[in-house]
C-alpha cells in the first residue's frame, strides 16, 4: 500500500446533511485522533461536507491530488442520499462496477437473491480493493491512499483499525512521539509571541503550540511542543530556561 512514496499525513473526511444540520453528532473526529495516536501518529487535517455531490466530488478531487492517507466516513450506502461511492469514481475519473469480491460478502451474508438496492453497496470505482467490515460483511473500498466506510461508528472504526494495521504498520510510531506543556503564569500571547517564533524557526520538526486561559483577574499560557521524543525533551528545557529569562514563572501540569 505504501509503495515508493511515503505518505505527508493523515486526513479525515466527515460526510452526511444531519451532521451539518445537527440532527447527529460527529463521532468519528475524536475517535480517529485516538486510533492515530495510539499508533504514534498524528491526524493533520479533518473537513466535513454534506452530500451534495459537488461539493464531495470537487473535496475528493483535491485530496486525491496531494500525497495524504485519507478516511472517509459516511454515504457509501444504497440509498438516494448515500453518494460518497459516485462521487469517488468521478473524482478519479474512474466507472463503477460491482466488486466480484463484495458481491461475495453479500451473498455470505444475505444469500444470493440480492435487492439491485443491496446491490449497489458494492458497486465501488474500477479497481477498487475492499475493507473487510466485521459487523455485517458490506465492505468499504480504498482507492490509492483513501479509504471508504460507512457512517455508523460501530463499523467505520474497526474498519478504519484494520486499514491503519494491515496497510500503514511500516509508519507506526509508538514510543517515539511525545508531547510536554508548561503553563505560564501571568503572561499574555503577545508578550512570548516572539520567543515562541524563534523556537518555531529553530526546530521546525516540532510542534509549538500556545494556548491562552484567562479566569478573571489571572492570566496563564499553555505552551506545548510535540514531536520526536528526544527533541521535545532537549527543548522543552530551552523553553522553560527562556520563559524563566523573562521573568515569568512556569510550571508543570498533567
Amino acid at each position: 500500500m505504501l509503495g515508493s512514496d511515503i505518505p505527508t499525513g493523515f486526513g479525515l473526511i466527515i460526510i452526511g446533511d444531519e451532521l451539518l444540520s445537527g440532527k447527529r453528532r460527529d463521532r468519528h473526529l475524536a475517535e480517529v485522533i485516538r486510533m492515530l495516536d495510539e499508533r504514534g501518529l498524528e491526524l493533520a487535517w479533518a473537513r466535513m461536507e454534506g452530500d451534495d455531490p459537488a461539493r464531495i466530488t470537487a473535496a475528493l478531487r483535491e485530496t486525491m491530488a496531494g500525497s495524504d492517507v485519507v478516511f472517509s466516513c459516511g454515504g457509501i450506502g444504497g440509498t438516494p442520499d448515500d453518494r460518497t461511492r459516485q462521487c469517488a469514481a468521478a473524482a478519479a475519473g474512474l466507472e463503477l462496477e460491482i466488486h466480484p469480491e463484495g458481491l461475495r460478502e453479500l451473498e455470505a451474508q444475505f444469500g444470493s437473491e440480492g435487492a439491485p438496492q443491496r446491490l449497489r453497496m458494492v458497486e465501488f470505482p474500477a479497481g477498487a480493493e475492499l475493507i473487510p467490515n466485521p459487523v455485517n460483511r458490506v465492505p468499504g473500498f480504498t482507492l490509492g491512499r483513501h479509504h471508504f466506510v460507512p457512517g455508523f461508528p460501530n463499523m467505520a472504526w474497526p474498519m478504519i483499525a484494520w486499514v491503519l494495521d494491515h496497510c500503514y504498520a511500516p509508519l507506526h510510531a509508538v514510543g517515539q512521539r511525545m508531547e510536554r506543556t508548561i503553563v505560564v503564569l501571568g503572561a499574555r500571547e503577545s508578550q512570548l509571541t516572539p520567543l515562541l517564533e524563534q523556537f518555531t524557526e529553530r526546530h521546525p520538526d516540532l510542534r509549538v503550540s500556545c494556548l491562552p486561559r484567562w479566569t478573571p483577574p489571572d492570566f496563564e499560557l499553555e505552551l506545548g511542543l510535540r514531536g520526536p521524543c528526544a527533541q521535545v525533551e532537549s527543548v522543552i528545557r530551552d523553553l522553560q530556561a527562556a520563559v524563566t529569562e523573562k521573568g515569568f514563572a512556569w510550571q508543570t501540569r498533567q
